[in-house]
């Protein structure tokens, strides 16, 4: 069987070599057409040029290549191969890719199929296109000096240049040339330049081909950049790095310069004056900061820093310090939009990274070193009021219990409906995670429903209407985040014809009442959806409205209804999705009524967690001044035999 594989290997190498150099093309005065031959280091290729002998140039630019700083070679790294990375490289030998971590690897044939789309997944063959599998072979390649993948890689990208010219397929510009695809490569491509440059398979006829594909696609980003979004600023970042990364190009410092510009007109566009990205993701928005930052560096290691004024330095750190308020004790976040789980040693290599930045800010140093050093937050409970990011709070620590709430204006791209949307955190337990994404993209016009089912409002824990999806657009009525009672209420048109106004009330910082008020013409099945992790257990009692986790540590939390009457309690169907592609079943359940013409719907739930095996037992009392219709609240709230009165005017 291992010889069977040797030998299909070989032939495979040596089919890979004949089309290799079938590929190459011969050199002329064109090649080198887009090079600044007046650069710096590059005078021996400008005379062999000014003697028509291309042959001669080429040779002598690769000689100029191979002595950059930056160029690599095989023995200069100590680092082991693990096995996983091995394994990756050996299948790319046998054109069988892992473009996407949330899927398995696909054989994309002998003869390559660039256009080959094994899933339902448009995502998929973006990051076919990305290349950025090729890493393993790079990284293989330089810790064992074995030619058959620097020889691979070569094959593969002249394979790739051959088959995908612009225009040669009708979407193209969706996979291969969509611009934020071609911006990575551009990132990718520089990295595998110097890894593999100083391989004898890296001909001087390769690097001017590589070179001018190179050139192609840094033109063919700043004449197409993404409208708006961080595609924008992905492909402004890497067209700054392709100037960066290969200044012996004509073009650039045109590159360098579009890159800036736009990362500076961007990132007052794109970011909230409290800090937060428009997207409302909170992924995206630590992913938007490393964009940023790089920039920054690229400059600063340019020498062009001051092109990036002051102020821009100030939101980006504005945008570090805001992280802390949409996050957990344990350095997570909510999966707010197409987020995914992140976890402390990640987030602490983040805050280290905003350190170097920001020497000068105690509460990035305090993440960065795990509270160590710098200072704690002075506030517990926060407003990023642009967002609409809410946090309730009474400590930093473990221990602690933390409400995050979610409330803001509308946002496209990656942000979901799910306005009133909230993630409880208590004692170092998640109780109620966001749902996450799953997968977030189609295929062209065709709809993915499990794509559609994450980002349905009726997935998150907010109210609906008859299980629709509602419009994002909140619209702050009150923000009291101290006292005995701390108070969030907002109003969001969800629906048009039916408002939905939400209050949350963080008593005596221990338990929750959140108050939903629907009012407007429509009619139909109001529901207000609750969910619990995965490993959650639950306890329900139907007839009291009212269900409970069971966690035999005794760190548990009871959710019902107070207001019982025309009520009903079902579970319904929910799952959670920590990384793209895999998911988990979890409770859910969801709290019923009929919405009758002219009258309002009002729901007021008990979110309270508690120690011990004994759910709570609670009543409520309206007092006679309660107006839940006016916002004047007058309850009397009995929690296990003790009262509490709640007065607040909205």
């Amino acid at each position: 069987m291992m010889l069977k594989k040797l030998l299909l290997t070989a032939c495979l190498f040596c089919l890979s070599g004949v089309v290799l150099y079938a590929q190459e093309q011969p050199l002329g005065s064109n090649s080198f057409g887009s090079i600044n031959l007046s650069h710096p280091g590059l005078k021996n290729v400008a005379k062999a040029m000014a003697k028509n002998d291309y042959e001669k140039a080429a040779t002598q630019l690769l000689a100029y290549f191979r002595k950059s700083k930056a160029a690599l070679s095989p023995g200069q790294t100590t680092q082991k191969v693990n096995p996983n990375t091995q394994q990756l490289a050996d299948d790319i030998l046998l054109h069988k890719f892992k473009p996407h971590k949330g899927y398995g690897t696909f054989d994309y044939g002998k003869d390559i199929n660039w256009q080959f789309r094994p899933v339902k997944d448009q995502l998929l063959s973006t990051f076919l296109h990305r290349t950025t599998f090729w890493e393993s072979l790079g990284t293989v390649y330089l810790a064992t000096g074995d030619e058959r993948y620097a020889k691979e890689w070569v094959f593969e990208v002249q394979d790739w240049i051959s088959k995908n010219k612009q225009g040669a397929y009708a979407d193209d510009k969706d996979y291969a040339w969509k611009a934020f695809v071609v911006s990575f490569r551009l990132n990718n491509w520089a990295t595998f330049f110097n890894q593999f440059i100083n391989s004898p398979n890296f001909t001087p006829k390769f690097l001017l081909a590589f070179l001018n594909a190179y050139n192609e696609q840094a033109n063919y980003v700043m004449a197409n950049y993404t409208d708006m979004g961080n595609h924008r600023l992905y492909e402004a970042e890497h067209l700054l790095l392709a100037g960066t990364s290969f200044p012996e190009f004509n073009q650039a410092n045109t590159w360098r310069k579009s890159g800036i510009t736009v990362l500076n007109a961007e990132i007052t566009k794109q970011v909230y004056p409290d800090g937060v990205h428009f997207e409302l993701s909170p992924s995206y928005h630590i992913g938007t900061i490393s964009t940023f930052l790089r920039a920054l560096k690229m400059a600063k290691d340019a020498g062009i820093a001051s092109d990036f004024p002051q102020s821009y330095r100030n939101l980006v750190e504005k945008m570090c310090t805001a992280v802390p308020k949409f996050s957990f004790p344990d350095y997570t976040f909510p999966l707010y939009g197409n987020s995914f789980i992140t976890n402390k040693t990640q987030m602490m290599k983040n805050y280290q990274a905003w350190a170097e930045v920001f020497p000068e800010n105690s509460e990035i140093a305090y993440f960065a070193t795990g509270g160590k050093s710098g200072a704690q937050p002075a506030y517990l409970s926060s407003a990023l009021n642009n967002a609409g990011f809410y946090a309730f709070r009474n400590g930093w620590n473990q221990k602690a219990t933390v409400m995050q709430i979610k409330a803001g204006p509308p946002a496209e791209f990656h942000s979901h409906p799910d306005n009133g949307n909230f993630v409880l955190w208590v004692k170092g337990r998640n109780f109620t995670p966001d749902a996450g994404s799953f997968i977030y993209a189609n295929v062209g016009n065709q709809e993915n429903s499990k794509r559609d089912w994450y980002r349905s409002t009726k997935a998150h824990q907010t109210l609906t209407l008859d299980d629709k999806t509602i419009e994002n657009n909140a619209k702050l009525i009150k923000w009291q985040p101290v006292g005995d009672v701390q108070v969030l209420s907002y109003s969001n048109p969800g629906y048009k014809g039916l408002n939905h106004q939400r209050t949350f009330l963080f008593i005596d910082q221990s338990y929750f009442i959140i108050i939903d008020k629907a009012s407007g013409a429509l009619t139909g099945k109001l529901g207000i959806h609750y969910v619990l992790t995965e490993d959650a257990k639950a306890g329900v009692d139907k007839n009291n409205l009212q269900f409970n986790t069971t966690y035999a540590d005794g760190n548990n939390l009871s959710i019902q209804v107070l207001n019982k009457t025309g009520i009903n309690l079902k579970e319904e169907e929910s799952f959670v999705s920590y990384e793209y592609q895999k998911e988990a079943a979890r409770p859910a359940f969801v709290f019923e009524q009929e919405k009758l013409t002219g009258k309002p719907g009002t729901f007021v739930s008990l979110v309270m967690p508690y120690t011990g095996t004994n759910a709570p037992k609670a009543w409520l009392k309206e007092n006679a001044g309660n107006n839940f219709e006016t916002g004047k609240i007058d309850l009397t709230l009995t929690i296990n035999g003790k009262e509490k009165t709640i007065k607040q005017q909205l």
